[in-house]
């Protein structure tokens, strides 16, 4: 099928607006405000420290619906009725397969490392000898594109080691873990604030022939769950954090008791001007810092939990 996608600039009676539009025949409509966008950035802030500069750039100033009518004699009936009521909006047409897989021309193979390549799941892997690691991109974090995600992949290589036990804090995709396992891994477990992260995960480890056996998903907030944190146990060989300074730095002294002794600590999503004070929240809850990385603007520690002596 085929839609036609209208844009209307609505001002501050957005309310009102949506009411008219709604008494026309209009459903499915989609709010797009300054003030909305701001309020998401503020009631979730914990969660980043960086948002892109042209995506502020896009809703600075901006208020308007956004609603899909089908290109059918109903649909036209309705945009007429609405540009009769004094309407213009912006329109163009859209088919279904926009909307379902245009997004899919963004996403290639990434050779990660010296060993995996990460491969989304309508693409064929690559004849280069590497791993492939499949994933179903989606709306949650970590596709191998980002540096913070490659960073860790990367240090992962040469902290795996055969039948370890890996735990990956705000796991997202599972991209994280899911690498580890395919590096030799034993079993694997992941949480994250995102309720919909484990059925995310799952489904991805899934993709790599991995069941609930060898990798399993909960959801909450670890740094304020004590419950979570229990269930999550301890002993771990490799904990991930590919996070934000401001979750790392409390998370550190926590991380610590995940792991067993000379374990390994590795945090990502560290950006510039946030490395000295995370490093030294790192150092304050007992580990050493191996390896200091950088690409682009973000930083990742790969440290080594000490071993305290009685």
């Amino acid at each position: 099928m085929e839609w036609i996608e209208c844009v209307l600039p609505c001002g501050d009676d957005v309310e009102e607006l949506c009411g008219r539009l709604e008494a026309l025949g209009v459903e499915g409509m989609s709010l797009e405000t300054e003030k909305d966008f701001r309020t998401f950035l503020e009631e979730n802030r914990a969660y980043w420290d960086y948002v892109d500069e042209e995506l502020e750039r896009r809703f600075a100033g901006l208020s308007q619906v956004r609603f899909w009518l089908p290109r059918t004699e109903d649909g036209q009936a309705i945009l007429q009725a609405v540009r009769q009521a004094g309407y213009q909006p912006e329109t163009r047409f859209m088919a279904d397969q926009d909307w379902e897989n245009n997004w899919k021309q963004y996403y290639k193979p990434i050779c990660v490392g010296r060993r995996l390549v990460v491969v989304p799941q309508w693409e064929e892997a690559p004849d280069t000898g590497r791993i492939p690691l499949r994933l179903d991109p989606g709306l949650i974090f970590g596709t191998g594109s980002h540096a913070t995600t490659r960073m860790c992949l990367e240090s992962a290589e040469d902290l795996v080691r055969p039948g370890c036990r890996v735990l990956d804090l705000g796991c997202g995709s599972g991209i994280l873990a899911i690498g580890a396992l395919l590096l030799g891994a034993g079993q694997a477990t992941g949480c994250d604030i995102d309720p919909k992260a484990p059925e995310v995960a799952q489904n991805n480890a899934a993709l790599n022939g991995l069941g609930r056996d060898r990798f399993y998903v909960l959801a909450g907030d670890v740094l304020s769950d004590a419950g979570l944190r229990r269930a999550l146990g301890g002993g771990y060989d490799l904990v991930f954090a590919n996070i934000v300074a401001d979750v790392i730095i409390p998370l550190a002294p926590l991380a610590r008791a995940f792991l067993a002794p000379g374990g390994d600590f590795i945090c990502s999503g560290i950006l510039e001007g946030r490395q000295a004070e995370t490093a030294r929240a790192l150092q304050a809850a007992g580990f050493s810092i191996c390896g200091h990385f950088c690409q682009e603007e973000w930083h990742c520690f790969a440290c080594k939990a000490d071993i305290i002596t009685p």
